[in-house]
């Protein structure tokens, strides 16, 4: 071990030398061949631990601070605490810490303001004493003031006692001092990993490195752009994106080091202890210029100076005071910047205060593994009954809606993994009270957990998921068997917590299961509660909505075929379907013809469809064909209804069309008409189109879906960096279009032409952009329409969806699992899953390329593309005929039926599969 400094009282342990101050490092002699674990100074008096836990002291004894009254020049073990296995001390102005393994605090000392924590006031304590209000706790760390000192649980409480003239104790006021430790309750609920205190003011340090600091601030100390004293901990903000790891404290100045090896200095800098090359007192962290290029990894501050190490170089650069040679240059003179420490020996680790390099790694570790850590003592302990009852009563509802600080809020990441919360019979005193407890957070604290929901593991989040799923389904299956009135309230709280935090959450919630009970709901009110289910679409997934669709289509059919009995209309109007006789050759003109002599009323009804000269009876299967043929009809370029992008393969109404917009009001039918008559149709819109369905806004992200080449550009001009937007793109708030072969420059705001885009428009030109292209420019068409899609599929259900599965309800999706379907297939008659026939089936058809798969698809449903609920969903049954092996399989599209003849090898049942499937059009009786 390296001394140097002031002598005067033999603190440095040195012995009987005659230099009152040494101004270079010395070796101290009476350590060799031990190993020294930690030390502590204070004003005229240092304290050692060893290795084996024993404790020496040496320095100034007048107020007992060593513990012993023994010589005190040298240093001399502290026999009171033999017994003990000391694991950490620390030093104030005149009186002493010291921890045991087992986290008991014992005190030695001044006591005239309180410091020891005893309960007592007096002048001094000589002999160590244990704090035995602290017993119950288990402290980890403690740390002392000049006159107060601070201790830090395993549990991440933080407890003061002592001199509170400054408000340094953190209590929330300033005044006389506190003899027995107390709580600093403003700071519960964060965990802190280290805790430091100056002259008389105090910091907490938490595993992200947020930095919290209270007392007084005179000189700036608190780095809070003041000096107002503060008797409530304060977060250091300036410091909070720096990933602080360890702080220290001087008298009234503060050092800060980044897990980047930066330094920050703040408070008085009257002798230079900044490092700033000024006396200059700084109420804002600054990092210190001088030490920027090398990597510090500790740091320790003295009454007036301060000292940094740097492995690279194997130096210790000091600055401050230097009158007692305490910087170590061989010279008393002070310091304004860094300046090495003259060490004649750089194997040797040469500091003055150990005990941060000793901390600094382990609380760096800490940082990296505190998720892990609280992971483990989740899983081993919350099986008793006992933490449940504590969770219950003690935590949760003491979860604040406002934290100090982001740390407090990885519980809300923590304590869901616990087994308890999975366990049926705590949802409602712990699933559903945490869940309270999230949305009653406040908009900052909340943004922060979502942001993080989003960042974890998906294997994690989904674990949260499927919790809040199965609670609803358990409250849902509550509901159905019926609960008292008392926890109705209890039932639509919940859903209305969820539905609150389901924009952080995720955007729906997987309820499976609750879809046996969505026809209770779906009129609005639960039988004998007010319960409405719709009001919370995130409860359902994409079947339950499905099914919540087709019933409310079900239910609107028929109370539309009644309402017809009801009124007493004419004979010739009580079709109970919606009829549409069309020729293959005119389907689009005979459709607009019978839709326009239709009523909205009829919209409601099945749709029947029946091509002239085709013997086909429709249920289902030529309907599907029905659809597919009039959306390629009025879907063709030759209408230039429509602009095809070539990079996307997406289409977009045309700006210009010479066609009436009721064609557009058509499509917009036949697409609701689709959707009610559950049949998927072609249309390769992009998922904007669905936004505006829902009324929802389009974003730059549906441009890049849309338009890939103009949405990178603007997305480029929003990422630029530089300050000269308008001379690096050189646009203006204009839009050039290209319309049947003539180009047009079109102003997208009043005056557009003479308004250049700079750096502080530029968003505004992108969002103007988008609202021409979405908006503007195709109003009257788009209007149409919606129209028409609303008047089929109007209403509250529809309200239900998000833009994603309304399009796969229209579309279907491309989702293919081959294997799924064949492993959901069934099989009539004598054919089952091990037939020959059949096996030779499924080898032939998983060897067709995609496109011949998908023709098969188009061929046996009328449709390339599968339903929103999956490849299952199909429902494919195959069936044997009583034919021979030169006849061709048959589908009946209307049950997704194969009747596939016995075929006996591969080559034939290949030749006559490809044969029926490239054929797929025109219906005739089987």
């Amino acid at each position: 071990m390296l001394c140097w400094g002031n002598a005067s009282y033999g603190q440095l342990g040195l012995g009987g030398i005659d230099e009152e101050i040494v101004v270079e490092p010395r070796k101290c002699e009476f350590f060799n061949g031990k190993v020294l674990h930690d030390v502590g100074c204070g004003r005229r008096h240092t304290v050692f631990l060893l290795g084996d836990g024993t404790v020496y002291t040496c320095g100034c004894n007048d107020l007992g601070q060593l513990g012993h009254e023994k010589a005190r020049k040298k240093p001399e073990q502290v026999v009171a605490l033999d017994a003990q296995n000391i694991v950490a001390v620390s030093c104030g102005e005149a009186h002493t810490l010291a921890l045991n393994d087992k986290g008991h605090v014992f005190a030695w000392g001044q006591a005239s303001d309180g410091q020891l924590g005893i309960g007592s006031i007096e002048e001094c304590i000589r002999v160590p004493r244990n704090i035995k209000s602290l017993s119950e706790v288990h402290i980890v760390q403690v740390t002392c003031g000049y006159l107060h000192s601070l201790a830090l649980s395993r549990r991440g409480q933080i407890f003061s006692w002592g001199q509170n003239k400054y408000g340094q104790l953190g209590l929330g006021l300033e005044g006389p001092g506190v003899s027995t430790p107390q709580v600093i309750q403003s700071l519960l609920g964060i965990p802190f990993v280290q805790i430091s205190a100056g002259g008389a003011h105090s910091f907490g340090l938490t595993p992200s490195g947020a930095i919290f600091g209270w007392g007084r601030n005179k000189f700036g100390q608190l780095g809070l752009n003041d000096n107002k004293d503060r008797c409530f901990p304060s977060l250091l903000k300036t410091l909070r994106s720096q990933r602080v790891v360890y702080i220290c404290c001087g008298e009234d100045h503060t050092a800060a080091l980044t897990k980047e090896g930066g330094v920050f200095t703040f408070g008085a800098g009257g002798y230079g202890q900044l490092g700033h090359n000024t006396t200059n007192h700084e109420v804002n962290p600054r990092k210190v210029f001088e030490l920027m290029g090398n990597v510090v990894t500790q740091i320790a501050c003295g009454r007036q100076h301060t000292l940094a190490f740097i492995p690279s170089s194997g130096k210790i650069d000091s600055f401050g005071l230097g009158g007692n040679g305490q910087l170590g240059t061989r010279s008393t003179c002070n310091r304004k910047s860094p300046a090495p420490v003259k060490v004649f020996h750089p194997s040797i680790h040469p500091f003055s205060k150990p005990s941060c390099i000793i901390y600094t790694h382990k609380w760096l570790e800490f940082s990296l593994t505190l998720n892990s850590i609280l992971e483990i003592h989740v899983v081993c302990f919350c099986f008793f009954l006992q933490v449940a009852a504590s969770l219950e009563k003690n935590l949760i509802p003491n979860l604040s809606s406002s934290p100090p600080d982001i740390e407090a809020l990885r519980l809300y990441l923590t304590l869901p993994q616990c087994p308890l919360f999975s366990n049926p019979s705590t949802y409602i005193t712990l699933a559903i009270p945490f869940a309270k407890a999230v949305i009653s957070l406040k908009d900052a604290p909340l943004k922060v957990l979502g942001n993080w929901w989003s960042q974890i593991e998906p294997a994690v989040f989904q674990g949260l998921v499927e919790l809040y799923k199965e609670v609803v389904v358990y409250l849902l299956h509550m509901q159905k068997v019926g609960i008292p009135p008392s926890e109705h309230r209890i039932f639509t709280c919940f859903l209305s917590t969820v539905y609150c935090v389901e924009a952080c959450l995720i955007p729906q919630f997987a309820a499976c299961g609750c879809t046996s009970y969505i026809v209770i709901f779906l009129l609005g009110q639960v039988i004998d509660s007010q319960v409405i289910l719709c009001k919370y679409p995130f409860i359902f997934d994409a079947q339950a909505k499905t099914t919540l669709l087709q019933t409310d289509a079900v239910i609107q059919m028929q109370v539309s075929a009644d309402s017809l009995f009801l009124s007493g209309g004419a004979a010739e109007s009580v079709n109970p379907c919606l009829i549409l006789i069309v020729r293959r050759e005119n389907v689009v003109g005979d459709t607009m013809e019978v839709l326009r002599k239709s009523k909205n009323v009829d919209y409601k009804k099945p749709l029947k469809v029946i091509f002239v000269g085709e013997e086909a009876v429709d249920a289902g299967g030529v309907r599907k064909e029905f659809f597919l043929l009039i959306m390629k009809e009025l879907l063709d370029p030759k209408y230039g209804m429509f602009r095809y992008y070539e990079e996307s393969r997406l289409i977009w109404f045309a700006d210009k069309t010479f066609e009436d917009v009721d064609l557009f009001h058509l499509i917009g039918v036949i697409c609701g008409l689709a959707i009610y008559n559950l049949t998927i149709v072609e249309l390769h819109f992009p998922l904007a189109l669905y936004k505006k369905l829902l009324k929802k806004k389009p974003t730059l992200e549906d441009v890049k879906e849309l338009m890939p080449d103009i949405g990178r550009s603007l997305q480029q001009l929003l990422d630029y960096t530089e300050d000269d937007v308008e001379d690096a793109f050189c646009l203006n708030f204009t839009i050039t279009v290209e319309n049947f072969g003539a180009t047009e420059v079109l102003e997208l705001i009043p005056n557009g032409m003479d308004i250049s885009v700079n750096n502080q428009n530029r968003q505004d030109f992108v969002d103007a952009y988008i609202d021409y292209i979405f908006n503007t420019s195709v109003a009257p068409l788009f209007n149409a329409f919606y129209s028409g899609f609303h008047k089929v599929c109007g209403g509250k259900v529809l309200e239900l969806f998000q833009p994603n599965e309304l399009q796969a309800m229209v579309i279907g999706n491309t989702n293919y699992d081959w294997k799924e379907l064949e492993k959901s297939a069934e099989y009539k008659g004598e054919y089952w899953a091990e037939h020959p026939t059949i096996k030779l089936f499924w080898e032939v058809f998983h060897e067709l390329p995609l496109e011949k798969k998908k023709q098969f698809l188009l061929f046996l449903t009328g449709s390339d593309r599968i339903p929103i609920l999956g490849m299952k969903s199909l429902g494919l049954v195959i069936q044997p005929t009583g034919g021979g092996e030169h006849y061709l399989p048959v589908a009946h599209t209307c049950f997704n039926l194969l009747d596939l003849p016995k075929y006996s090898r591969r080559e034939i049942l290949r030749e006559k599969l490809l044969q029926a499937i490239e054929h797929n059009q025109g219906f005739n009786l089987a």
